[in-house]
């Protein structure tokens, strides 16, 4: 977990804990400002109880203990430590760009070899202009691989996209490793830090969301809404120079 690590030294941890919000699909944390991260429930259930150890009892803990539980083995409170990291990330604007991590992969697809970790509503258009798509899914659908594949196909492929909760889970790093060096690799999704550190581990654009309205935000997350659901955000991405 290098690279969580790595992220989480840059933060300036001096914040108070304000709000935690942990919806279906979404979970909140706000401290200096408000950062969101995918709850993941079907993994979550997958576990076993209790999922957070101690509900109720969150906003007594300091920024420090929440940012660690990003390495926790439970889901729910990794993705508590993910939401927390993305509420106290120095977002540098002038690097960002507004631009849907979906069309960037579609337009570096055309006639490549395409890997694309995790099941995302833009891998029709993907399909459209890829040479060879493989969706690898740790809750597969029809057509897509399970996360034992990986290894087979990651090598192999020209574009990757790798969603931002594979640092929920833990697998980052490797999933990484398995990229080759001349591949162009987007890491993307809520639970994406909007931080320059990936782009230090060969990732060469990296698609996070910026919370602008936290009080719209949090309670779009506590009412369960799905990532499309979610008011008062920005769709931002840096990419390497």
């Amino acid at each position: 977990m290098d690279i969580l690590n790595d992220i989480i030294s840059t933060l300036n941890l001096n914040a108070e804990v304000r709000d935690i919000r942990q919806g279906m699909f979404h979970t909140g944390v706000l401290t200096r400002r408000c950062g969101l991260a995918a709850s993941l429930p079907k993994d979550a259930l997958k576990q076993d109880p209790p999922m957070v150890k101690e509900p109720g009892r969150l906003l007594e803990k300091s920024v420090s203990e929440l940012v660690k539980m990003s390495f926790s083995d439970s889901i729910l409170e990794a993705a508590i430590g993910m939401a927390s990291i993305n509420s106290l990330l120095d977002i540098d604007e002038s690097k960002c760009i507004e631009l849907n991590a979906g069309d960037l992969i579609a337009e570096k697809s055309e006639n490549k070899k395409v890997v694309i970790i995790g099941h995302f509503p833009f891998i029709t258009k993907i399909k459209e202009t890829a040479k060879d798509l493989h969706i690898v899914e740790k809750n597969p659908r029809e057509g897509d691989l399970g996360e034992d594949k990986a290894d087979n196909v990651l090598p192999d492929a020209d574009v990757v996209g790798i969603t931002g909760t594979a640092l929920t889970n833990h697998t980052m790093d490797y999933l990484l490793s398995l990229c080759r060096p001349d591949a162009y690799v987007v890491v993307l999704g809520d639970s994406t830090p909007l931080s320059p550190v990936l782009l230090e581990y060969g990732v060469d654009a990296v698609s996070g969301t910026m919370v602008i309205d936290s009080e719209t935000a949090l309670r779009c997350v506590s009412q369960g809404a799905n990532f499309r659901q979610i008011k008062g955000i920005r769709l931002l991405t840096i990419i390497k120079k």
